[in-house]
């Protein structure tokens, strides 16, 4: 993804900057599987 060091400093910032990057993978691999369509109408319900 293009990150190759933490912008932040500190343990809970720095835990805070990872979990938004495993989220930020998560959704694109969600959207590669199921398409965008199918990913918008399973987070409306």
């Amino acid at each position: 993804m293009g990150a190759t060091h933490f912008l932040m400093k500190r343990l809970p910032k720095v835990q805070t900057e990872m979990s938004l990057h495993v989220l930020a993978y998560n959704l694109k691999r969600m959207i590669n599987i199921l398409g965008t369509q199918t990913l918008i109408a399973a987070m409306s319900q």
